[in-house]
């Protein structure tokens, strides 16, 4: 503690007065402090062992179903469709409860006057991500090779269509980075609307009615 800060609590502390005594909850609260932080680190390593064994089991799919031909893989365009829509998959179930872990304390903050309204907000906002993320793999899934390809004979993967499925995890990246910016920005001025709203609506309520 600094010298500004003894100074400042003798100021404030009553005369005759000691310490103030420990909290009785104290030693409880520690403990639950450590057990939340072992509990998080459990669910980290079990995310990343998740992944891992994601990763993994794809990679081992895409090997098996690549025929191969002098030691070399020849990968049908497909595998590289399939595998495009999987990682597009694991992304909106991993970016969605990524973006709301982080995302609560700062709805808790702008609805303070608000909580159920903060609630129902980052509810509505999580139905509006996944129907983004549902609606992007539905417009750019490809059941069959496209000319700019350059595969139409051979149905291998070419170096066209490996760009554009990588255009297309960069675009939905893209997507739900502009999205999320404007709800950043946007959410403090619906949360002031709505602290507005209701104060003036309680301001109404309590006010006396006209004069008989």
């Amino acid at each position: 503690m600094s010298d500004l800060e003894h100074l400042i609590e003798e100021a404030l502390r009553p005369i005759g007065s000691g310490p103030p005594p420990p909290s009785r909850d104290l030693f409880a609260r520690v403990l639950d402090s450590v057990a939340d932080d072992r509990a998080r680190r459990r669910r980290a390593r079990r995310t990343v062992a998740l992944w891992v064994a994601a990763v993994a089991l794809v990679a081992t799919l895409v090997l098996t179903l690549t025929p191969q031909s002098n030691g070399d893989l020849l990968m049908p365009w497909w595998i590289l469709e399939l595998a495009t829509n999987l990682v597009l998959v694991a992304m909106a179930v991993w970016l969605g409860p990524f973006i709301k872990r982080f995302g609560r304390a700062y709805a808790a903050d702008v609805f303070h006057d608000n909580p159920m309204t903060g609630k129902s907000y980052i509810v509505l906002t999580d139905i509006v991500y996944y129907l983004i993320f549902t609606a992007y793999i539905c417009f750019t899934v490809t059941f069959a090779p496209t000319p700019e390809w350059d595969n139409d004979i051979s149905a291998l993967v070419t170096p066209q269509q490996l760009q554009s499925e990588v255009f297309r995890i960069g675009g939905i990246l893209l997507v739900i980075g502009i999205l999320h910016g404007l709800n950043i920005v946007l959410m403090p001025v619906l949360g002031r609307l709505f602290s507005l709203n209701r104060r003036v609506t309680n301001t109404h309520g309590t006010a006396p009615g006209p004069p008989a």
